[in-house]
């Protein structure tokens, strides 16, 4: 009997355990990205010249100390903000709270200051004594109240309290990105100015537990039934990225090995209380993911400490350093939050108009774990982002209102555009070994710090020798998608391509390299060209027979293929290079209108000496140094290795 009942509890606890999965996964039809989609414009910017005072001082350091429940969002505790006086002495310390809250008092240096002015969210301290230029500070500001319904996050509010009926519990948490820091604790929102460092000393009912930044270096239990968790940071850390998440959660503890070093890194797991064996095999990837990262992007940046998840539903996740708050775990939602720990947090991105470096890197990430899991899910995945991608043809990357939280995170553009151009950037580089050493130098070199777009296009160009300035043009400032449209023919031993592009925005060419498989008499083959014209010939000499031709079989470029037809009329072009300027008076000539991506150049002064070679890439527009020739008539003689065209300038 005994046995009976364990087994209908049993059941009873699997059956409640499906219901609550079912009712968890039925708000994760997307991951983070989705959840951040809030109709809403934040109002409560801090006023300009506000933003001038904050920016009078650098952070080093922030220090929380609150009490917290789980079933409330009233806050009561100090925090402490130290900083370093930049070039002029300190007159005025400006910081931002919500007017929810009562300031009960501020220190300076341990000294009481009377002097404080507010004005909504901005706050103002008149200094008793001005502090000298290039001297800390220390700041310390008693607060309480209940936390605003201010709808600045990127998903509701600062700080949140819910009751979840399915697990039996009350949580608590924050989610500060991209603006709602001050709703609930006194800040500094500026992305390029993070602290050094933080402390977060969360007291509470002692059933509950409390997560937060870094290691937990303490727990003390207090008189009436409190607990205090003292947790502690020394990673750079931005202030979106300060969390706090109180239930009474169970802890489940994995242990990660970063491959080529001695580090073993635990990830801290609160889950609801009873939850864990259903989340469990999917945390279990935790470990996984976080090895395979650091092959690609670098070490685990944060492993002197730790990684972990703090459970709230919050309808997706959001990538707090070290601990990321998620509302369930599916693999994707999982190794996107891991990823942002590298971009996002690690390296920030400096200004809201560049959130794909955070975003789009952190997408491409799930498409990178669904490698390493099935390839058929990968595929679908990067079609999937596509396919989104390809419906938000009216925006760019760059984000041109950064007041409009919908727009900063809009899923489309930011999240699957952004890891559809991390794609095309990779297939643009052609050289796995070299994008990835690319990324492991941009997060070397911005460790710890914030960037920008064209921070990571010259670390990337650094890295590849490749100019990369049209490509970021196209795909980073400009919007929409090429349309190809493709004939062929072949006559005889002759393939001849005739290759069309329009576009869909704002961007009226994309120049980038096209793959074209072909399948022939003897099984598939493939070439790679560069598309540098809208319109465009590609000629080539085989030996086999065509039969069908597919562009970009492996879906790297974000793209519409209109057509592919065989025209029986389509001849190769009469058509002959041109270059300018004509006669030339310059040191420089350009070379276009070759109907092939050309592989050599020769020049041939009037006698028929050679006197200039060049090896291209495959170039159907050619730019020319000509300074060591004399004046004179120069003939010009191009090839592919297949096919060849002539033409002629004079140099005066």
């Amino acid at each position: 009997m005994k046995i009976l009942l364990q087994l209908l509890f049993f059941l009873l606890v699997v059956l409640q355990y499906d219901q609550a999965v079912a009712q968890l996964q039925a708000q994760e039809q997307y991951n983070c990205a989705q959840s951040h989609l809030q109709q809403q414009t934040r109002t409560a910017v801090a006023s300009p010249e506000h933003q001038q005072l904050m920016n009078l001082y650098d952070v080093t350091f922030y220090g929380l100390d609150l009490k917290l429940e789980r079933n409330s969002v009233y806050i009561e505790g100090s925090v402490t903000i130290a900083a370093i006086v930049k070039g002029n002495p300190l007159q005025v310390f400006a910081f931002e709270l919500h007017p929810n809250f009562t300031i009960q008092g501020v220190t300076i240096d341990g000294a009481p200051q009377q002097n404080i002015s507010r004005n909504s969210s901005d706050v103002r301290v008149q200094l008793n004594t001005p502090t000298a230029a290039h001297r800390a500070i220390q700041v310390v500001i008693n607060y309480r109240g209940t936390a605003p319904n201010g709808g600045n996050a990127a998903i509701g509010n600062g700080f949140n309290t819910a009751r979840l009926d399915n697990w039996n519990t009350d949580v608590t948490w924050s989610l500060s990105e991209p603006y709602a820091a001050y709703e609930w604790w006194p800040t500094k929102q500026v992305l390029t100015d993070k602290a050094d460092s933080v402390d977060v000393t969360i007291t509470t009912s002692a059933e509950n537990r409390a997560g937060s930044n870094g290691v937990l270096t303490n727990t003390t239990l207090l008189p009436n039934g409190k607990v205090a968790y003292h947790w502690k940071s020394r990673y750079p850390i931005a202030y979106y990225l300060i969390s706090v998440a109180v239930s009474d959660y169970d802890e489940y503890v994995q242990i990660a090995t970063i491959p080529g070093k001695s580090e073993q890194v635990p990830i801290v797991n609160y889950i609801y209380k009873g939850a864990l064996p259903v989340f469990k095999p999917e945390i279990d990837l935790t470990a996984s993911f976080m090895a395979h990262f650091s092959e690609l992007f670098s070490p685990y940046p944060f492993a002197t400490e730790k990684y972990g998840h703090s459970m709230a539903p919050i309808g997706g996740g959001m990538e707090h350093q070290t601990m990321t708050t998620q509302s369930t775990f599916t693999t994707t939602l999982t190794a996107h939050e891991l990823a942002h720990q590298w971009f996002g947090d690690n390296v920030t991105c400096a200004t809201w108009q560049d959130i794909w470096l955070n975003e789009g890197f952190a997408s491409y990430a799930e498409y990178l774990a669904l490698q390493q899991i099935s390839t058929l899910k990968a595929e679908t995945w990067m079609n999937d982002a596509h396919g989104r991608a390809k419906t938000a043809m009216k925006g760019s990357l760059r984000v041109p209102d950064t007041t409009d939280v919908s727009r900063i995170f809009n899923y489309n553009l930011t999240y699957k555009k952004g890891a559809a151009v991390v794609h095309m950037l990779r297939h643009e580089i052609n050289n796995d070994a070299l994008f990835f050493q690319a990324l492991r130098n941009y997060q070397a070199k911005f460790s710890g710090k914030t960037a920008t777009t064209a921070d990571l296009q010259q670390v990337m160009e650094e890295t590849t020798g490749k100019d990369l300035g049209y490509f970021f043009r196209q795909w980073y400032e400009g919007e929409g998608y090429p349309l190809f449209s493709l004939q062929w023919n072949q006559i005889g031993k002759k393939l001849i391509l005739k290759l069309q592009q329009s576009a869909t925005g704002n961007t009226p060419f994309f120049r980038t390299d096209v793959t074209f498989q072909f399948q022939t008499s003897n099984g598939l083959q493939s070439v790679r060209v560069t598309q540098e014209q809208p319109v465009q010939y590609f000629v080539f000499e085989v030996a086999e027979t065509f039969t069908s031709i597919e562009i970009d079989p492996a879906n790297y470029i974000l793209k519409e293929v209109r057509q592919i037809i065989k025209d029986p009329n389509l001849q190769q072009p009469e058509t002959k290079p041109i270059v300018y300027p004509n006669p030339v008076s310059t040191n420089s000539i350009t070379i276009t209108d070759i109907p092939f991506a050309a592989t050599e150049v020769i020049i041939f002064d009037r006698i028929g000496r050679k006197v200039s070679t060049n090896k291209l890439g495959g170039q159907a527009t050619i730019p020319l140094e000509i300074t060591t020739l004399p004046a004179g008539l120069y003939f010009v003689r191009l090839s592919d290795g297949r096919s060849t065209a002539t033409t002629s300038f004079l140099k005066l």
